[in-house]
């Protein structure tokens, strides 16, 4: 068995599409026909099912790409144990709100560059319906979410963490201090929120509209630093990751308030969907990702 027709397997189940692979191997369409087909005759089975100049995974073709997957890294882990394995090289894209770039960039990247020079990255943003369309579309090779909890058999879950959000305040407001408060007092004061339909102000709306209220923010952005620094000189109130308050919160600048009639649960979640070849590279970026998930 070739190792070259399980990469044009791989690249085809991904794609969803023969031409697609072609493109992205340098191979010509009728290659990749001859290479699936090949393969195809070899394992005694149907791989994809070809209807209309459309191509989709069989079950059998499911359960070989999966074992397909796992003989090109164990391949990869031979080529590192004997000292031929090349410096990683090569291209990671990766979806997330915009307001999630500093949380995943910030103080890292550098640092990545330095261990993986061969590696480059392109950072896609959007809501989280269409991060997950660009996932299924194989546009992008990484979604990272901050929302409700998402768990679906078509993705791999890299790693997960749940995350506190609270309202806060400037420190001196005058009902920062108290120790609780409804959610309909909140709604008097000036808001200052994130993208609308992101990931946690979506959530946000959702829950104050099954309560049969809503906010209207006197600044929308995605820069969750900028909002945190807002807050704590007085310009209004937020609601906002703990992570994002945490340096606030310690230096007294901001607080966290206690709304006793509002809860809402959010998840940490870098996922792949689960056709997708983990290649080196992109086993390097989720290993990053999650030490600075830590």
């Amino acid at each position: 068995m070739e190792l070259k027709n399980l990469t044009t397997f791989i690249q085809a189940a991904e794609l969803g599409s023969f031409t697609g692979a072609a493109r992205a191997l340098g191979y010509s369409q009728s290659t990749v026909s001859f290479q699936i087909r090949q393969l195809e005759e070899e394992l005694q089975t149907q791989l994809f099912e070809r209807i209309n100049h459309t191509v989709a995974l069989t079950e059998n073709g499911r359960h070989i790409l999966a074992i397909a997957h796992e003989m090109l890294r164990l391949r990869q882990e031979m080529e590192a144990g004997n000292g031929t394995m090349q410096p990683i090289r090569g291209h990671v894209r990766i979806a997330m709100a915009d307001s999630l770039c500093v949380r995943l960039l910030d103080r890292t990247f550098v640092t990545f560059r330095s261990n993986y020079p061969g590696i480059t990255l392109k950072v896609v943003t959007g809501d989280t319906t269409e991060m997950f369309r660009l996932l299924n579309h194989n546009e992008v090779d990484l979604v990272f979410t901050l929302d409700n909890h998402i768990y679906d058999r078509a993705y791999v879950t890299a790693g997960e963490k749940k995350i506190g959000m609270h309202f806060v305040a400037p420190a001196a407001w005058d009902l920062a201090a108290r120790q609780s408060l409804s959610v309909r007092e909140l709604l008097e004061a000036p808001f200052l929120l994130t993208e609308k339909g992101m990931s946690y102000r979506r959530l946000l709306e959702e829950r104050l509209a099954a309560l049969s209220l809503e906010v209207t923010p006197v600044l929308e952005l995605g820069n969750v630093e900028l909002l945190c620094r807002l807050v704590a000189q007085g310009a209004g109130i937020s609601f906002l990751p703990d992570y994002a308050t945490n340096p606030y919160v310690r230096e007294g600048k901001i607080r966290r308030l206690c709304v006793t009639d509002f809860e809402i649960e959010v998840w940490e979640q870098l996922l792949y969907h689960r056709d997708k070849w983990v290649t080196p590279q992109m086993q390097a970026v989720i290993e990053s990702c999650l030490r600075n998930l830590q």
